[in-house]
């Protein structure tokens, strides 16, 4: 690492009110989240593995929420931030 980088690294973790090492490993733990969840499948046993856990975390027994309430209250949401006019 160049003496300029490592300044201007310190710099930013102390204005985050980290320690330099803190900060490093966090900005290393923000890089392999943004590795992991751009990384692409393999193969076909990693897709579905893929759908699988997708499909254990639905609780199937629900029904599917009416589209036409969801746009209706997104339209009201968009008119409590409107002015009176």
């Amino acid at each position: 690492m160049s003496d300029d980088d490592q300044v201007r690294y310190r710099q930013q973790a102390q204005l985050e009110g980290l320690s330099f090492s803190a900060w490093l490993r966090a900005a290393a733990q923000e890089r392999l989240e943004r590795m992991r969840s751009s990384r692409r499948f393999r193969s076909l046993d990693e897709l579905s593995a893929f759908f699988a856990l997708c499909n254990a975390g639905e609780d199937s027994h629900e029904p599917e929420p009416d589209w036409e309430r969801h746009k209706a209250a997104i339209a009201r949401s968009r008119q409590r931030g409107l002015p009176k006019t």
